[in-house]
């Protein structure tokens, strides 16, 4: 069995978020599990000169894009036993980022296409194509129109993960014929149209043979009006073909024992204490032990519960306590945390940017992640805390109620705190009650945290997941 992985980005190639963590980590566990995997990716403008210089050309071809066609590079390198094949055109991906221009709906036109011509110049032909989000979304649709009675492409099987319902790639009608090569036949309820418009999650949705998703709460939900983006009917529809996995980390990567980017590597909460203390040092805050750090590593988006933090800052400033934050997104949130900062200069740091090791260094040195999502398809944040020993504080919602079992101290069960309603002094509540917790049981939170850090949230029982789910299509 081969499956070939076509996404947008993957970990250390190419990354924004979350999905290229999944697509950098899944294939090396499910080859582990005995899946033969390659992955599929743009060649991106920003991808390192060292990944280009290792590129090997493989084969140029020509890609239809509705009534054109384009040129396309297909370059390969092989990592740890697996090939990863990039798909070249300088028109569309000679840019700096991946995503956020005029014309992303023939980008990635031209990519879901251009997936397809390239699989006969692959070194194995793969039995599986398992696409993600909706930038391939298209592939599916487009392998059972143009390709059906090709006798290469006959039994090529396909599996489509939403990573996030909310972004789904709607673009006019005009791209159904212009860009994909598709007949008015396709722009009905249970094909692509959406709203009068032609959605791309929905080509992935509508015809793939499986679907699934990243954690199980959030397959639920999103079949449900608020969590479902108005796509919520029709996944109702394949309910029966709609699975849910849970996400994991690449455990190897991120391991404190040996990660060179934290301060100091360190097995228990007495290691992680240095972290903690340097960490107060490098960010110009009161370097004390007894000062809870409260950590957010995230997009400054409405989906992350920002508002909800915003709403009661001051007050969870009044518990004594430090807050730590990295990221970007909207213009308003980044102003209101720099101002923050501005406030309380020794209790609060206000990163408005991303960096790996700083972020590495957060999760090594806080003692409380908060992630107060509006929904949480999975979350990898809460995950990598974990596996620091920093105890995650989230809202009960998607993969975040699926990985933080809330502390119940009558039976010491959990691995973190949680709250329900998406109510700022709901979470005020559930944050207090941890600091209360730091402070005054410290045994306990010590071996609540060591606990946590000893939680498996590799990809070895989701990969198998996955295993099972693509011999099921084969049988």
């Amino acid at each position: 069995m081969h499956v070939l992985f076509a996404a947008s980005e993957c970990a250390p190639f190419i990354k924004t978020g979350g999905l290229g963590d999944v697509i950098g980590a899944l294939p090396k566990a499910l080859k582990e599990q005995g899946v033969d995997v390659s992955v599929i990716l743009p060649k991106f403008q920003d991808l390192s000169h060292e990944y280009k210089e290792e590129m090997q050309h493989i084969q140029s071809i020509e890609v239809p894009v509705g009534w054109r066609h384009q040129f396309c590079g297909i370059e390969r390198i092989v990592s740890e036993g697996i090939n990863y094949y990039f798909l070249d055109n300088e028109y569309y991906f000679k840019r700096h980022g991946s995503y956020g221009y005029f014309d992303d709906g023939e980008r990635f036109a031209f990519f879901s296409r251009a997936v397809l011509e390239a699989l006969p110049y692959l070194e194995d032909k793969p039995d599986i194509l398992h696409c993600h989000d909706w930038q391939t979304g298209p592939v599916s649709v487009l392998l059972k129109a143009h390709y059906r009675n090709h006798p290469f492409y006959e039994n090529i099987k396909t599996v489509f993960t939403i990573h996030n319902l909310r972004y789904q790639g709607v673009y006019p009608k005009s791209v159904l014929s212009e860009l994909l090569d598709l007949s008015d036949l396709y722009f009905n309820i249970d094909g692509l149209e959406f709203n009068g418009n032609v959605s791309y999650m929905k080509a992935g949705l509508a015809f793939s043979d499986i679907l699934t998703t990243v954690s199980p709460s959030y397959a639920s939900e999103i079949q449900t009006a608020y969590y479902g983006e108005n796509m919520d009917g029709f996944l109702n529809k394949r309910n029966d073909q709609l699975f849910g996995i849970v996400n994991g980390i690449d455990a190897h990567t991120y391991n404190p024992a040996d990660d060179q980017r934290i301060y100091q590597n360190f097995i228990d909460t007495k290691g992680k204490m240095e972290n903690k203390l340097r960490l107060q040092e490098e960010l110009g805050l009161t370097v004390r032990e007894d000062i809870p750090i409260i950590s957010m590593v995230t997009r400054l988006v409405d989906q992350k519960g920002i508002d909800l933090v915003l709403h009661v800052f001051h007050e969870m400033m009044g518990l004594n306590v430090q807050f730590v934050l990295l990221g970007t997104g909207e213009q308003q949130y980044e102003e209101a945390f720099r101002g923050f900062a501005r406030e309380y200069p020794d209790k609060v740091y206000a990163g408005t940017y991303f960096d790996e090791t700083m972020a590495r260094k957060i999760y090594a040195g806080s003692d409380i992640f908060l992630m107060p999502s509006q929904f949480e398809p999975c979350g990898i944040g809460q995950l990598l805390a974990m596996r620091y020993g920093t105890l995650p504080l989230v809202r009960e919602t998607g993969g975040l109620k699926d990985t933080v079992i809330p502390f119940n101290e009558f039976t010491e069960e959990g691995n973190g705190f949680s709250f329900a309603n998406f109510n700022a002094h709901d979470m005020l509540y559930t944050i207090e009650r941890a600091v209360w917790f730091y402070r005054f049981q410290p045994e306990r939170w010590k071996k609540l945290a060591e606990r946590a850090m000893g939680l498996d949230f590799s990809w070895n029982a989701s990969s198998q997941q996955y295993k099972e789910l693509y011999e099921s299509l084969l049988k």
